[in-house]
């Protein structure tokens, strides 16, 4: 669903550019209002979410498509923790949909789906990692890595029920816009992908914004 914010870029609190290939952890405040733009189109930003206050509990994807009854995210889905609770609402959007299936891109995966040369190739999970071993005051550890969502990739659901990863639909300066429910941790991998076409095989810089409550 197509929904346009009202707040203006230029009065937000905080704006950070998270290159290509790079990550960003942070701690977000309930109330606050946080903007994930694709600033040159067709890029995924692979994000994880925890409860800043128990990071143990954290995005569920099972929860939340389960309650929303829909595999895509947009303006109006409520994100739920694993303890269903809603963390997130995204309330606006002017990509469409978000992918909750797909998972993000590792050494192994590339591996599998790709070619045994892939392997040395950078992936999203150890973007992860470096960020909580780089950044230990958030107590975050390997076990931690679960559900993310990718915001922007297109992974449309087959009818036999499987994953396709195809073109992106998101453009040049497209937005994903989401209010804190509670205090949380946000942990994103902007995707070094270049062997599916989720980010055009040209992974590009996203911009994330903060607004005050």
């Amino acid at each position: 669903m197509i929904k346009e914010s009202t707040l203006a870029a230029a009065v937000a609190e905080q704006s950070f550019i998270i290159d290509s290939g790079d990550y960003f952890i942070a701690k977000i405040e309930a109330g606050k209002t946080f903007r994930i733009v694709d600033m040159e189109g067709n890029q995924a930003a692979d994000t994880l979410f925890y409860n800043a206050n128990d990071p143990a509990e954290r995005y569920s994807a099972t929860d939340t498509i389960r309650e929303q009854g829909n595999v895509y995210l947009t303006a109006g889905s409520q994100l739920r923790t694993n303890e269903n609770n809603v963390m997130i609402e995204i309330v606006a959007d002017t990509c469409g949909r978000h992918d909750t299936l797909g998972g993000a891109c590792a050494t192994e995966s590339n591996t599998v789906r790709y070619d045994l040369e892939k392997r040395c190739m950078h992936a999203c999970r150890d973007s992860w990692m470096l960020a909580i071993a780089e950044n230990p005051e958030y107590g975050l550890s390997k076990r931690d890595i679960s559900h993310n969502i990718n915001f922007f990739m297109n992974v449309p659901v087959t009818e036999a029920g499987g994953l396709t990863f195809e073109d992106g639909i998101s453009a040049p300066g497209k937005y994903v816009e989401m209010v804190a429910k509670m205090d949380i941790i946000i942990l994103i991998s902007n995707c070094p992908q270049l062997n599916n076409p989720c980010n055009g095989y040209n992974p590009t810089p996203v911009n994330l914004l903060v607004w005050n409550a």
